[in-house]
């Protein structure tokens, strides 16, 4: 009996950290810009609440299959509108290009991973202690 519920939970384990798909493309989220001056352009933030001053980007083309336009700096968001600086430019960007960033990475205690990994762990040392 002993032996199945450790394979039982081996196998929940082994399921909860396999490789999954690859999110890449499903990783940067696209937002529009407003405007553009010499070195700095704003863009529209207000569904997403993360974007934060410091965060890095890049502008792409999508007409050009997301052809690398700049790289930039968010210098800060006020009232849903981010203010950024344009650090690397490739070519002159214009309001018909688009901005992607990448959300914020989970924080490690916040990973449904690590606290079933967490159970896991307890419930097979209790298991274990108690068939000894």
């Amino acid at each position: 009996m002993r032996n199945r519920i450790l394979l039982a939970l081996a196998l929940l384990v082994g399921a909860s950290i396999a490789p999954r798909a690859a999110a890449a493309q499903d990783s940067a989220v696209r937002f529009e810009i407003r405007s553009v001056g010499d070195s700095t352009f704003t863009f529209d933030v207000s569904r997403a609440a993360w974007v934060a001053r410091g965060q890095k980007g890049i502008a792409v083309d999508p007409r050009r299959r997301d052809g690398l336009v700049a790289r930039f700096v968010v210098l800060g968001v006020d009232a849903g509108v981010a203010n950024a600086l344009i650090v690397g430019q490739a070519q002159k960007l214009t309001t018909d290009h688009v901005v992607l960033l990448r959300p914020p990475r989970e924080h490690w205690y916040a990973s449904k991973r690590f606290w079933t990994g967490a159970l896991g762990g307890l419930v097979a040392g209790f298991l274990i202690g108690h068939s000894t």
